[in-house]
């Protein structure tokens, strides 16, 4: 049987939080331990400090600092010298816009993917729920472009099948299009594709000198705030892509439920209904 429990003191605790922040000793890292478990920390809070503490003990505590040793995280930190500038440059145009320009922000997701079961799903009946193959076919993929306008938050968008400088060349046509009198400032992603020298000629073109690209620092993708998922009124579900048949039915099949046009997007709105517009069921 084991000793009595060693009742938890400020200091206890703060012992145990102190070695859950700090890596495993020497001795357990040659071993091939990584991190603590909760299990692992009460043994060799025993053996090391002769502090007789249960392994729920430790996970109490765990959770109450939100503590979690077995979730790692990876950042990036940039080392480009003009970061700050080119950070106060993006930021200020979604903030304060100059007069009678519009800014969008574009940016793409590739490589979506369009899965089937290789059978049909068994819907589900009494006592069985619903029933799926565990392996399945894939009837392609397809790249979608998306251009979110800052001010109202209108979204222009395209799908194609590759993710090349073609193909934002011709997206960017398409923006270019949409607002024809307009100077325009689009906010992208710094990808080489974006500096292609094809896209380059395009913009150094007379009637394109209103248009002009403000590149998203390598590192700081998450400056580039495009809703590529479609926004959906409040109590209807969003649009997906479903494939019921097979694979014969050809790649124009996967952009067809992806091309059509969504309705604008406004940042501020609330999600809630307006009672004004939604008025409450009379039962």
């Amino acid at each position: 049987m084991s000793g009595p429990k060693t009742v938890l003191t400020d200091e206890v605790v703060c012992q145990i939080l102190a070695a859950t922040v700090a890596p495993p000793p020497e001795s357990l890292r040659a071993a091939g331990v990584t991190h603590w478990s909760s299990r692992r920390l009460a043994d060799w809070l025993r053996q090391a400090r002769g502090i007789s503490v249960s392994h729920d003990s430790i996970t109490v505590l765990w959770r109450k600092f939100c503590l979690q040793p077995h979730r790692t995280e990876g950042f990036k930190f940039s080392t480009d010298l003009q970061l700050e500038a080119k950070v106060r440059d993006v930021v200020g145009l979604y903030l304060a816009p100059p007069q009678n320009v519009v800014v969008v922000c574009v940016d793409e997701k590739p490589q979506i993917q369009a899965l089937d079961r290789t059978q049909p799903v068994l819907p589900m009946r009494p006592g069985i729920p619903e029933r799926h193959t565990h392996d399945y076919v894939r009837h392609g993929t397809t790249a979608l472009f998306a251009a979110l306008e800052v001010a109202t938050g209108t979204v222009t968008d395209a799908c194609y099948p590759r993710h090349r400088h073609g193909e934002f060349l011709r997206f960017l046509k398409k923006v270019a299009a949409a607002y024809p009198s307009e100077e325009l400032r689009v906010v992208c992603d710094n990808y080489a594709t974006h500096k292609h020298a094809e896209v380059r000629t395009w913009l150094a073109r007379p009637e394109n000198q209103r248009i002009t690209l403000h590149f998203v620092p390598a590192s700081c993708s998450w400056l580039n705030l495009v809703l590529l998922l479609r926004h959906h009124p409040p109590g209807h579900p969003p649009r997906q892509l479903r494939f019921r048949q097979r694979a014969h039915l050809g790649h124009r099949r996967l952009h067809r439920p992806l091309e059509r046009a969504p309705p604008p997007v406004h940042l501020d709105q609330e999600r809630r209904r307006d009672p004004r517009q939604h008025p409450a069921r009379q039962d």
